[in-house]
Parts: structure tokens; C-alpha cells; sequence
């Protein structure tokens, strides 16, 4: 069966504060726990206006204090920002606090803008994925009691590890690690089947899996019929554009249909910014059960994966809720 999970950006809706936006996190969580979803993920950004999660480890405490048994973890860590012994620190204590709940997925990406990469890095500008990956593996193991520089709180912890992707690139370091792989499809959508198939072809089993395991991100707009939710998505259009002409708002309400916001915001450039916008949503799955039922098969046949894992950008948060329950319910009767 098809394992099913959220990745949350914590976007800021129109209107709304920090706080609110961090509340809208939380019940997106609580809701996540009642229908027993796989894994509740919070990304990292950085100098994004409209997003709330660039203290990440923060949200992802908070989230687990506000709910009981729900896996929750970060998607991710973007590595390069970070020093490892800080990140086995800091979800150590996660993980001590919160045992069996905490998980981490790592990437390579900075997840801003590179100026603000430059900041967070502090002059380490050729980071090592791979080796500060060794690292923080190592203060998680028993083996580094005897280590003269410890994460007191991490050693034996083994706080699951992801890889995160977006290239072929990961996906070799996954495979020979034996570590499971998610692909950030969901705005990259480009490697996927190649990655995949690299991922898949050169997996060594190691002590942490035995065979490959594949996360899949996929944008998720579910209503009761096509036409509403083909109106949910324009606010996932919006958030696309804004970040393709550089003009990144908060979630804004949606429009009737994709033609009404096209026809509301024409300018020279706009068949770039719908191709732009197209390509980067390519993998998104829009539209009644019926409908998303038929496109999720479709896809399945293109990739093989053991998990969904959906964002929602929905402006309503009862329709957002709503559309996660039905994606629930399909994938639970497949």
C-alpha cells in the first residue's frame, strides 16, 4: 500500500501573522495524526517573506509537543547551512524529548537566495555533502563515546536519516549509503524518473534498509469536483509566478479558474511565466477523487515509489484539511 505524508513550507496566507501562520502549521499537523499520515515534514527557507519555516528545528519541537505519536521531521535540513555537530545537538535533544518521533532529511540545497546562503555559511562556501553527512551520522552512533568531540545528547540516538534531492546527483549518494530518497518533485520535477532510476539501480542495502525506499513530492489540490479545485490551485499558481518573476507574496484567495487569473495579470513575458510555472508544477496531482485517483495511477506507472508525500497550497484551511482527507481516503482504498 501507498504510504502517505505532508511536507509543510508554512506559507503565510494573506492576512495573516508569524503566529497565525505557525497555529495553521500546528492543526495541519493535528489533522495529519487523525488520519494516521506517514510522516509530517517542515521545510527550510531562508529571507522569504511568505514563508515561516526558517527555523525549522523550532516548528518541528513545537509541532511535536502539540501532537502525541505523528513522526515529524525536517524536509529538510539543508546541510550546507549548518555545522553537523549542532544539527545532532539540536535533534538529539529532539529526540530525547520526543522518542521514536523525530526524523531528519538532509539536503544539499541552501533554500534561499545565495547572498543569504553566504550568511547562514559564514565563509564555508565548498561544503561537502557526503562527508559532513559522515559526520553527523557519526555523532548519532554509539561509536563516538570514544570521540574526543561528542553530541552528548545524539550518541545512540539513530534519528532516522533521508536524503533529500533534486538531480541525479543525491540519488547516487542515497544509493550508496543505503539511506531512503525523497525527490522534491513537487517544484522540481525535471529528474525525477532518472533519479529515481539511478536510486533504485545502485542501492546497496545497508543496517539502516534493506531495499530501496522512495518518497515522491507531489502538489495536492483535492475538492469535491474538478472545477473547484482547478479554482483551489490559482492560489498555487499565484505562489509559483511570484517566485518565477521574483515578486514573492503571501498565499493569496484564489481566482474562479486559471484563465480569470491569466486574464487578470497579463504582461510581455506572460506565456514565459505560465511555461515557467507549468513546468515547475508538472507533478501535481488537481481535481475531484475521481480524477486524482486516474492521474495518481497514470503516474505510478511512470514511477515506482513507497510514498506520497503531498503540499497543499490551499488559501481556505477548512479546504485544505478537506483536501488532505480525501487524498487520504483514495490512497487508503487503493
Amino acid at each position: 500500500m501507498l504510504n502517505l505524508s505532508i511536507l509543510n513550507l508554512v506559507p503565510i496566507r494573506q492576512g495573516q501573522t508569524f503566529p497565525q501562520a505557525i497555529d495553521s502549521m500546528t492543526s495541519l499537523a493535528q489533522l495529519a495524526e487523525r488520519l494516521n499520515f506517514q510522516r509530517y515534514w517542515i521545510a527550510e527557507h531562508h529571507n522569504m517573506p511568505n514563508m515561516a519555516s526558517s527555523s525549522t528545528q523550532l516548528l518541528i519541537q513545537h509541532t511535536l509537543a502539540n501532537t502525541q505519536k505523528i513522526s515529524v521531521g525536517a524536509g529538510g535540513v539543508m546541510l550546507p547551512n549548518h555545522a553537523p555537530l549542532q544539527v545532532a545537538e539540536q535533534y538529539g535533544t529532539l529526540s530525547q524529548l520526543y522518542p521514536n518521533r523525530v526524523q531528519i532529511g538532509l539536503g544539499r540545497a541552501p533554500g534561499t537566495d545565495m547572498r543569504t546562503a553566504a550568511a547562514l555559511r559564514r565563509g564555508n562556501t565548498n561544503p561537502d555533502f557526503a562527508q559532513d553527512i559522515a559526520e553527523l551520522r557519526r555523532y548519532f552512533s554509539e561509536e563516538s563515546r570514544n570521540d574526543s568531540v561528542k553530541a552528548y545528547m545524539s550518541i545512540g540516538q539513530n534519528v532516522p536519516l533521508i536524503i533529500l534531492g533534486s538531480s541525479p546527483e543525491s540519488a547516487y549518494l542515497a544509493a550508496e549509503l543505503g539511506l531512503p530518497y525523497a525527490f522534491a518533485s513537487h517544484f522540481a520535477p525535471r529528474f525525477l524518473e532518472m533519479a529515481v532510476e539511478i536510486y533504485r539501480s545502485q542501492f546497496k542495502p545497508s543496517a539502516v534498509l534493506d531495499k530501496p525506499y522512495v518518497i515522491v513530492g507531489a502538489n495536492a489540490i483535492l475538492a469535491d469536483t474538478d472545477s473547484e479545485a482547478e479554482s483551489l490551485v490559482t492560489s498555487q499558481t499565484q505562489l509559483f509566478r511570484g517566485i518565477v518573476t521574483g515578486n514573492m507574496q503571501q498565499l493569496q484567495p484564489p481566482f474562479s479558474s486559471e484563465a480569470a487569473f491569466w486574464q487578470a495579470h497579463q504582461s510581455p513575458f506572460m506565456g514565459q511565466e505560465q511555461q515557467a510555472v507549468k513546468s515547475m508544477t508538472s507533478c501535481s496531482f488537481i481535481g475531484s477523487p475521481s480524477s486524482v485517483k486516474q492521474q495518481l495511477q497514470d503516474f505510478r506507472k511512470q514511477v515506482e515509489f513507497e510514498e506520497l508525500m503531498a503540499v497543499s497550497y490551499i488559501f481556505d484551511e477548512v479546504k485544505q484539511h478537506r483536501s488532505y482527507a480525501l487524498l487520504n481516503e483514495l490512497v487508503q482504498k487503493e
